[in-house]
């Protein structure tokens, strides 16, 4: 599943909507940012980190439509993701209804794939994408916190 970033993609933070960008259950001085934002996410000592529990829901528009190829995610061992569910064009969500949705990619991380490696989207749902919303769901050690260093894109515009 993990593969090299193809010569054709790019990194999509400069098609980030950053006025819409929205994150649920982060904590407060470890906030998207640092995992999102160029510069920040490349720093080991930043990143972003759950609050009250292991889930963190974020919303992440762009200035134009995209095609979405590859992400990129990189945490520790323990607090980093483990279940990982994409959808696409999809308005306010929020916890109380993440679950009505079928996501259009699930992805089950491993610790290797952790360690910033590019996973390989459903290319073919992920074509005509305005936004992106990243459901973490669970984490690889089960604890209350999830913890992410780095969300990178790759994909078209």
């Amino acid at each position: 599943m993990a593969s090299v970033i193809h010569r054709s993609q790019v990194d999509l933070v400069d098609f980030v909507d950053w006025r819409g960008v929205e994150c649920l259950n982060q904590k407060s001085g470890h906030a998207i940012d640092n995992a999102l934002k160029q510069g920040y996410r490349e720093d080991d000592g930043l990143h972003l980190e759950s609050d009250a529990d292991e889930q963190i829901l974020i919303y992440i528009p762009f200035t134009q439509v995209v095609k979405l190829h590859s992400i990129v995610i990189k945490g520790p061992d323990e607090e980093g993701p483990r279940t990982v569910k994409l959808f696409t064009n999809k308005e306010n969500m929020g916890f109380s209804n993440v679950n009505d949705y079928p996501p259009n990619d699930s992805i089950i991380m491993s610790q290797d794939d952790l360690k910033a490696k590019a996973i390989n989207l459903k290319y073919v749902k992920f074509q005509n994408v305005r936004s992106l919303t990243i459901f973490i769901e669970d984490n690889q050690g089960g604890n209350d916190i999830s913890k992410l260093q780095k969300i990178a894109l790759y994909g078209t515009t």
